[in-house]
């Protein structure tokens, strides 16, 4: 029923604004555009070569990865110390946007992941992947570059903290809440290679080397991990890896696309003059609009970093530029509607208002430093 209700508000949202507008508006046709552009722009450049590897990691982790490894250093009855550092730094060695992360995320939480560590690696795998930190500090300067990776490490590990507190998920004992999990009688060594490869493929992504190189190594990888599972994995463990790829594929895939798009659609209607207006001091209402702004908004990989250069270019000051570096790569609005599939409603309101606050606060006592 509530996927009929919501079905039903955004058709009537859509009606409403397709009977208001006129057709003959530049606006709406700009919108429209921007739109498709968006979504053309995140088809060709992200998803055979970020979404795609992603999701078949994801199901690669629902199938091979036990739980009790999940739990032992992710899961809500591992110490804190060892499961929010692990979740704050492991995205770091992966060139994921906002929504390249959402598989990963879905992956380790349906292994066990605790929700605070698991809203820590959400949080930090976009926000601080080597490519993107050592382009800031080279294109925005070495002051923003530093704020940015430890403010990125810091608020993931708040916010990590600040869901479990509210929440206070229960953690059922280990022994209980594990599956009979299947030898799939694959060697350590294999399986490590396997997922190296797949791990490998989004690593070589993000890297900036010759196009050519890069596809080759890109390839490599991938037929290295179809040959492992066509020669080493029983045909019912491939069968499996592949129906847990899918399901992810088929659960987030529609709704990232939808969210792509509606974001395109509203970029028009937000010119960048007035956002400079708004953002040129380091303000608590300045901050919170680049906040704002930087959580609605979508963000390929290191694309936010052009943009934030062309923004401080015209005015924009360095408290709210590093807030909407906080925001901007961890949120967006596909990333939101993803989200809400998978922590619900409640859930994932309290984590966009905390991703807001702690941008806010960041970009404010960074601001009043430099």
């Amino acid at each position: 029923m509530k996927k009929e209700i919501n079905i039903f508000i955004l058709l009537s949202g859509l009606f409403l604004l397709f009977y208001f507008m006129p057709m003959e508006s530049p606006f709406f046709t700009g919108a429209i555009l921007s739109g498709f552009k968006l979504l053309n722009e995140y088809a060709r450049q992200h998803v055979l070569t970020c979404l795609v590897p992603a999701f078949f990691i994801a199901g690669a982790i629902s199938v091979f990865v036990k739980k009790d490894f999940i739990l032992r250093y992710l899961g809500g009855q591992a110490k804190k110390i060892v499961s929010y550092s692990l979740a704050s730094i492991s995205g770091s060695i992966l060139a994921v946007c906002s929504c390249t992360i959402l598989p990963l995320f879905a992956g380790i939480r349906k292994r066990g992941a605790g929700l605070g560590p698991a809203i820590t690696f959400l949080f930090s795998g976009p926000a601080i992947n080597i490519a993107a930190m050592f382009l800031t500090i080279s294109v925005l300067g070495k002051n923003i570059g530093l704020a940015r990776i430890s403010a990125s490490i810091i608020l993931s590990l708040l916010v990590g903290l600040t869901m479990q507190a509210i929440f206070r998920e229960k953690v059922a004992a280990a022994g209980l809440f594990m599956e009979e999990y299947k030898e799939n009688k694959i060697g350590r060594r294999i399986l490590i290679l396997f997922f190296a490869a797949m791990v490998g493929v989004l690593v070589i992504n993000g890297l900036r080397v010759d196009q050519t190189i890069k596809f080759v190594l890109m390839i490599g990888l991938a037929l290295l991990a179809a040959g492992i599972a066509v020669f080493k994995f029983r045909r019912e463990t491939a069968r499996d890896w592949l129906k847990e790829t899918w399901s992810f594929a088929k659960m987030l895939m529609p709704v990232l696309f939808i969210g792509v798009f509606v974001a395109g659609f509203i970029m028009p209607f937000l010119p960048a003059e007035l956002i400079v207006r708004i953002v040129g001091k380091n303000s608590l209402t300045g901050n919170l609009a680049a906040s704002v702004f930087g959580a609605f908004m979508y963000f390929s990989t290191l694309t936010e970093i052009p943009i934030l250069q062309a923004l401080i270019a015209k005015g924009m000051n360095q408290g709210p530029a590093l807030a909407l570096l906080l925001a901007g790569p961890s949120l967006s609005l596909p990333n939101m509607l993803v989200i809400r599939k998978i922590l619900g409603n409640k859930k994932t309101a309290v984590y966009v208002l905390l991703v807001i606050f702690y941008a806010t606060m960041a970009g404010l006592i960074f601001g009043s430093l430099v």
